[in-house]
């Protein structure tokens, strides 16, 4: 198979058919959904993979090479969540441990009762702390960074979504831990017993074939919004197209993607995304204990709301659809079970699990999408047709 061909009758790469148990008509429609995307311009290059019984079932990459990688952006923080569950079932710490307990520096302005459940939940108290390439590439600086951060809010009180800071400090204790970098420890202790390739941390000689995420279209307007949501907000007063696209487009520098920014900095194909979520459901070689997965991948310790109102649903790292029908609001559609858990990425990368289907879903994009009512739109309706290929 290769981008010029819709309709597969194999799973990709494999030569093999279609499982009996998977649609080929429903694979046919995400595919054309997918291809849309390049189709219509508003990406140069995107990529759906979808697993089950441990297996790739659908691999398809259009308008780039098939062998492609991408930023996933926040996706990347599975990654970081399922090392700290190992290093908890290892009995290195726990979730009520303080991160100062293992980063004194960090335990400065107040920042001493942050615990390991805070930073997994996004209740830390510190969500835009910055930390950029200055100090990011070495230890002593990225705890020189964490001396001076402030709480800005009271840890534990409040979800504001932290799309750095609290997985820095989360990487930092994996390597206090491990004694191996962060990068280093989430290859020994995830991507490599699960039969992965590097996805954190990718030495700069190494970085053929990753495609740079490019900003797409403009902000909507209050009046698309107000339609749309039913508040009227500025979106490009609240956050400037400017500051939020450089924010994430820096991360198509090699240093940046050599330095494995641990809470969006993974590069990946699909089919990675795909198989680190069978591992998560299958866990055939018991990497995890039973109740540690019951932690990450099941039980929701926080539904404070976030900015749109919506309750978190969150686990110890990630995102659980939820009984109450608003799971297509937290990235999974309108056809992943309520059991359904993952951790999307900015842009509109999609990464899932369903324990009642035994589907897992990558989908990854190089166009970063301005418009977030079209972005949001098509993140239903990608994953809506990803979860739901078995057949009726």
């Amino acid at each position: 198979m290769n981008e010029t061909d819709p309709t597969p009758a194999s799973a990709p790469d494999s030569g093999e058919p279609l499982p009996d148990l998977i649609d080929p008509a429903k694979v046919e429609a995400l595919l054309a959904r997918v291809r849309r995307e390049v189709d219509e311009g508003l990406s140069p290059g995107v990529q759906i993979a979808v697993a089950h019984d441990g297996r790739i079932v659908v691999d398809e990459t259009y308008g780039v090479p098939a062998d492609s990688r991408f930023v996933a952006f926040s996706a990347t923080k599975a990654l970081v969540a399922a090392a700290v569950w190992r290093l908890i079932d290892a009995g290195e710490l726990t979730i009520d441990t303080t991160a100062a307990t293992l980063i004194p520096e960090f335990g400065s302005n107040g920042k001493d009762v942050v615990t390991v459940e805070q930073l997994l939940t996004h209740t830390g108290g510190f969500p835009f702390a910055p930390l950029g390439p200055n100090r990011w590439s070495t230890k002593e600086g990225r705890r020189e960074a964490f001396a001076k951060w402030r709480l800005t809010l009271d840890p534990g009180t409040t979800f504001v979504y932290h799309p750095t800071a609290g997985h820095w400090v989360l990487g930092e204790i994996v390597s206090t831990i491990t004694g191996l970098d962060h990068t280093d420890a989430i290859e020994e202790l995830v991507t490599a017993p699960l039969g992965l390739p590097r996805l954190l941390g990718i030495p700069i000689d190494q970085q053929d074939g990753i495609q740079d995420a490019v900003g797409i279209g403009v902000p909507p307007t209050p009046d698309e919004m107000e339609e749309a949501y039913g508040v009227r907000v500025d979106v490009a007063e609240l956050i400037p197209p400017d500051v939020a696209l450089n924010a994430l487009t820096s991360l198509n520098h090699p240093e940046a993607r050599a330095v494995g920014v641990p809470g969006g900095g993974g590069i990946m194909r699909a089919a990675d995304i795909a198989l680190l979520y069978q591992g998560l459901l299958r866990d055939p070689d018991g990497l995890w204990s039973e109740r540690i997965l019951v932690e990450g991948t099941h039980h929701v310790r926080m539904m404070l709301p976030d900015i749109w109102g919506v309750p978190a649903s969150r686990t110890l790292g990630l995102v659980v659809s939820g009984e109450d029908g608003l799971g297509y609001r937290r990235g999974f559609g309108r056809t992943a079970s309520a059991r359904a858990f993952g951790h999307n990425g900015a842009g509109g990368q999609l990464a899932f699990g369903d324990p009642d289907t035994g589907l897992s879903v990558g989908y990854l994009t190089a166009g970063l999408d301005q418009n977030m009512i079209r972005q949001q739109r098509r993140d239903v309706a990608i994953a809506s047709l990803a979860a739901d290929l078995l057949r009726d």
